[in-house]
């Protein structure tokens, strides 16, 4: 079968089972993992037809294949190696069901939110299971990738990387964020921030000391971009200050604030901004026209209307009324 190229992997390709006939369901599916992932081979289920779709998305010279599909077993065996002419590693975030990762004699699971790696240049088999409809991020990175961030060649069993006390959730956090962004940021950052992810793995199979980790730009990176995540899932939080924050991402009172001023701003002021551009998306939303400006200001967690307002007009150069105004008018004048 003919392998997709690197160049391939530099654009999105999707595959999607629901537009095959039933009866050839399955093989099209096989086909579209070859595809996406080099040379694997699945175990048909008893059950008739399989809907299942791929998805790839190329994020420098690796690739995140989002796959959907029911419960079933994927091999990749001694032909399938002899058959593929790349080695890669794949870093698998699980988003739903359950994967059971067989390799080198050596058994791990992934449950939601978790990753694990596995080797491509081993024979191995993946389970799975608890649930009618699955679905992984997996990652392609090239072997040498993540080789020559390492101090000497990796010789491992499938991981679970995320478990690393160390770096595990800024791991899972990273992974999260470049699935959920990949179509919608640039190539660029696409190949950056796969880079910061490769950093943190590395870190993780290392075998060497980390003393000093805390400051690797890479960690540094990752940690600001999880700290920033954490931070506007809480915006509507009252009250909302650097020692919560700190505990939930589990760093310093100290360290949060250096993050801060390394992106060039303060706590306070990033809460403050995000608050507001939150509150200007509402006051704008027609759906939103009858709440009074103040709700709609006590929502985003500002305690003061006269505070928000102030706030407001030296972000936005006008009253959150006027803004507000501004949007009807553009509506009747369309």
């Amino acid at each position: 079968m003919q392998q997709t190229s690197a160049a391939d992997r530099s654009r999105r390709l999707s595959w999607n089972t629901a537009d095959i006939r039933p009866d050839r369901q399955f093989a099209y599916y096989r086909e579209a993992i070859c595809q996406a992932f080099m040379n694997l081979t699945p175990e048909p289920t008893a059950a008739p037809g399989f809907l299942a779709r791929v998805d790839t998305v190329g994020l420098g010279d690796g690739a995140v294949n989002r796959v959907n599909f029911p419960e079933h077993i994927v091999r990749r065996s001694a032909a399938d190696i002899a058959a593929s002419s790349r080695r890669c590693y794949y870093l698998n975030l699980k988003l739903a069901g359950r994967c059971r990762i067989q390799q080198a004699g050596r058994e791990i699971s992934l449950s939601p939110g978790q990753v694990g790696i596995f080797d491509s240049g081993e024979q191995f088999a993946l389970l799975h299971d608890r649930g009618p409809a699955l679905q992984v991020a997996s990652f392609w990175v090239p072997a040498e990738a993540l080789d020559e961030r390492l101090p000497s060649p990796p010789d491992f069993a499938p991981a679970r990387v995320s478990d690393d006390p160390f770096v595990g959730h800024l791991i899972a956090e990273t992974a999260q964020v470049l699935n959920a962004s990949a179509l919608r940021a640039s190539d660029a950052e696409n190949a950056r921030l796969f880079g910061v992810l490769l950093d943190l793995v590395a870190l993780n199979l290392s075998r060497g000391s980390r003393e000093g980790a805390a400051e690797a730009a890479s960690l540094a990176d990752a940690t600001w971009l999880a700290l920033r995540r954490v931070v506007d899932r809480r915006l509507r939080e009252p009250g909302l200050g650097v020692a919560a924050i700190a505990a939930t991402m589990r760093i310093s009172e100290r360290y949060v604030h250096k993050l801060f001023e390394r992106a060039g701003t303060t706590f306070a002021n990033y809460v403050i901004d995000r608050r507001l551009d939150g509150a200007a998306r509402d006051l704008k939303d027609p759906t939103m026209f009858g709440r009074a400006i103040g709700d709609i200001a006590f929502d985003w967690g500002f305690s003061d209307l006269s505070h928000f307002t102030r706030r407001f007009r030296h972000r936005f150069n006008c009253t959150p009324g006027d803004w507000r105004r501004g949007s009807l008018s553009d509506r009747k004048s369309q």
